[in-house]
């Protein structure tokens, strides 16, 4: 049987019907059709994309080396991207003193039930880097090792304490074990890096991190890095597992102080962190309200160094000359430009100016401020030399000193040259030389002593170096002036300190101090006042940065202890920014 096949209903014209048969049963009025609104236009206007919220840093300068943990890198900018990128055990809590990192960590303690002193981290099950990788045990075993092996570190002294890095729990569980007692533990593994990028990348250690960090464990991530340009740009880390973070963008240009300033005037930057001399005080000072102003010390001292290892300087007396000749205030001036940074002289060895417990151990008259012309003659005649022809000669030999200072650092470049014109003043040679911070710091001056003449030392006699501090001020202590430790596995001796001190007198000390045997007030009374009489180490001062923070951003803090205003960067809320192209 043939049947007819009927099209169906549009569901418009059934609409229709549905209405006329429930009209016919109702006496109420059909209700009116919606109209598409793919056909009429709505008449509201759309509703335009947030824009992010953004936090433009205007900083001082940006070059290549982010590095926290070498002596090369250390700088205001490595201060602030390790801080929102690199993970720590500890932080400084607010009092200033270290606590677990509870974000990274679910706990860290001693372990009680083995002979070995033993330290077990659980790290959260969450925590992981920006490519999606766990943040894990080798991230320990990483940094512990590079920090044993590698030359031109910052305070390696507790890392070479340990003898094994385990992993457990498939990476989430690290036990540490040292081969001593170390009470300054809770000072290690901060600024963990991603050891699985960095252990077999070409370069690894030494060249990676010249253009920052390849992933990130903090709320930002590095989405762009221009060193011609002189501008980084982060985004908020959407891998990171801690809160989130309250601003969108991170943006940090470099630039003059003047540009800088400008900036900062205008609201083109909503802060700034500056190593401000005293004409850029003044101006940042004149902007009044719209600025709040804030000195920042860093884990820095600013120190001359005399190579006790240099054939020039072995001769005590002759460092004394040296020390008797300069006009320390004006080395000072030089460095800080007369900033901020000229209020915290440091006339310590081991603490920093700003560090709790910090009092002045230089002995009183022991060294001037000025030049003292008569004692750098008689010191000098003493060590067998003679005043020649403008010159000071030794067996047919003038005194002429080398004074290394890191390359493109501007504040120890000028240090070094205006020592260089006192010296001269007093009729003692002097010369320059301003090697890559990776060459001075890893190969000139850990030399060993011992190979006096050596191509390694390449003649550096002074040095205008920075000499970090930590939290434990012990471990600090034992880095800058103990003598180098051989392994106990394999006999190899740990590079040296920076001026070949060593004095086996006070290494039971200063060792004593290390491992908790003795209070480290205790062991600076015996230590310092060998180092003073040593001349091997004149303080300047602290170094310092100005922080300058518009009223329009909020949630930036000074941070406690040296953490900076960069480990609160997780709060801050910015405005409105720049639609970048991306």
């Amino acid at each position: 049987m043939y049947r007819s096949r009927r099209r169906p209903l549009p569901v418009v014209a059934l609409l229709l019907v549905s209405l006329s048969v429930l009209a016919g049963c109702t006496n109420a009025p059909p209700p009116p059709l919606v109209e598409s609104t793919s056909s009429t236009p709505s008449s509201e206007p759309p509703t335009e994309p947030a824009q992010p919220k953004v936090v433009v840093a205007g900083i001082d300068e940006l070059s290549g080396g982010f590095n926290p943990h070498t002596l090369a890198d250390q700088s205001p900018v490595t201060d602030a991207l390790s801080e929102l990128m690199l993970p720590s055990a500890f932080v400084p809590g607010p009092d200033g003193k270290q606590v677990l990192n509870d974000t990274l960590l679910k706990s860290a303690e001693v372990v009680t039930d083995t002979d070995e002193f033993t330290v077990r981290y659980r790290i959260r099950t969450g925590a992981g880097w920006s490519d999606g990788a766990p943040i894990a045990a080798e991230d320990f075993v990483y940094l512990w090792e590079q920090m044993r092996d590698r030359s031109g570190v910052v305070n390696p002294v507790g890392y070479r304490m340990i003898s094994d890095v385990e992993s457990r729990q498939g990476g989430k569980t690290v036990l540490v074990t040292f081969d001593q007692p170390y009470p300054g533990w809770k000072s290690l593994f901060d600024h963990l890096l991603p050891a699985h990028l960095l252990k077999d990348a070409p370069g690894g250690w030494a060249d990676t991190l010249d253009k920052g960090y390849p992933a990130s464990g903090g709320p930002f991530a590095i989405r762009r890095f221009d060193l011609d340009r002189g501008e980084v740009v982060l985004m908020r880390n959407e891998r990171f597992w801690g809160e989130p973070a309250k601003s969108d963008r991170i943006v940090l240009r470099a630039a003059d102080r003047s540009a800088n300033l400008n900036a900062l005037r205008s609201g083109k930057v909503q802060m700034g962190m500056f190593t401000a001399d005293g004409s850029t005080m003044d101006a940042l000072r004149g902007l009044g309200d719209e600025v709040h102003l804030t000195t920042l010390p860093r884990p820095v001292t600013s120190t001359l160094l005399l190579r006790r290892s240099s054939p020039q300087l072995a001769d005590v007396r002759v460092r004394r000359a040296v020390l008797a000749a300069l006009n320390r205030n004006a080395l000072v001036r030089e460095g800080t430009g007369g900033g901020p940074a000229q209020q915290l002289r440091a006339h310590a060895q081991v603490l920093a100016p700003s560090q709790p417990g910090y009092s002045p151990t230089e002995p009183a008259g022991e060294f001037s401020d000025s030049p003292e012309p008569q004692r750098v003659t008689r010191l000098l005649e003493e060590a067998g030399y003679q005043h020649t022809g403008g010159a000071w000669v030794r067996d047919g030999a003038p005194l002429n000193l080398v004074i290394a200072a890191q390359f493109e650092d501007e504040s120890y470049e000028a240090v070094a040259n205006a020592m260089a014109e006192q010296l001269a003043a007093q009729d003692i040679q002097a010369t320059v030389i301003t090697p890559e911070g990776d060459e001075l710091y890893r190969t000139m001056l850990p030399a060993d002593p011992e190979a006096q003449g050596s191509p390694d030392s390449a003649g550096v006699d002074l040095a205008v170096a920075p000499r970090p501090v930590s939290s434990d001020p012990a471990s600090t202590m034992a880095a800058q002036w103990g003598c180098p430790r051989a392994d106990p596995d394999t006999g190899r001796t740990a590079t040296f300190n920076m001026t070949g001190f060593c004095d086996r007198l006070v290494q039971p000390t200063i060792e004593a101090a290390t491992t908790g045997e003795a209070s480290f007030e205790r062991a600076s009374e015996r230590v310092e006042p060998v180092l003073w009489s040593s001349a091997v180490a004149l303080p300047l001062y602290q170094e310092a940065q100005v922080l300058a923070v518009r009223r329009e951003v909020s949630g930036v803090e000074d941070g406690p202890g040296f953490a900076g205003p960069f480990s609160s960067a997780g709060d801050w809320v910015g405005t409105p920014g720049e639609n970048y192209d991306w």
